[in-house]
């Protein structure tokens, strides 16, 4: 299994659009969204493109390839107009390594989740980076449409053996290749 994890949409049509194209590209297998999906929020500014409405139709194209993570600016009413559940957090398993999917605004790199977990992966920050702590993977997706801390708009890439974190263009900004 390929899983292409981004955050933090906001709404943004354009960069919905350029995240669907990394998603063909990468031919991953499932698109993991972790959270803030149509609304900007009222400490962000209006995204370029911004249109929930189209984001959502696009969305719903392919929700049989989504898992929707609930962020901070996503409501209740987004799931009217959308063909799939946004959930609280999710757990997956790849090749005995538990990964922990949050959106970041209950927990992050400075305030852990107290459940077992081999990689913490999160967005809310704008900030993508992958990190190691101790003997466990910490990593945060940025954003693809309002990066923050002069960092590209990006998305990481999940398999059985390693984590990538990628720019829109599908161009390697950091990765790690997991030991068995």
């Amino acid at each position: 299994m390929k899983f292409l994890i981004a955050s933090d949409l906001h709404g943004s049509l354009e960069s919905t659009k350029l995240l669907l194209q990394a998603f063909e590209k990468e031919k991953a297998d499932k698109l993991i969204l972790l959270g803030d999906i149509y609304n900007h929020g009222p400490r962000n500014p209006l995204p370029n493109g911004y249109n929930p409405l189209e984001v959502a139709q696009l969305l719903n194209s392919i929700s049989k390839n989504l898992i929707v993570i609930r962020g901070n600016c996503d409501s209740c009413v987004d799931e009217m107009i959308s063909d799939f559940q946004f959930i609280q957090d999710s757990i997956i398993v790849i090749n005995n390594k538990i990964i922990y999917l949050q959106h970041g605004d209950r927990y992050n790199i400075n305030s852990l989740p107290k459940i077992e977990f081999d990689i913490f992966i999160y967005g809310h920050y704008h900030t993508g980076f992958i990190k190691m702590q101790g003997n466990r993977f910490i990593a945060n997706c940025g954003s693809v449409a309002l990066p923050k801390n002069n960092t590209a708009k990006s998305y990481l890439l999940l398999t059985e053996n390693s984590l990538e974190l990628k720019d829109l263009d599908s161009q390697m900004i950091d990765s790690y290749i997991f030991t068995k």
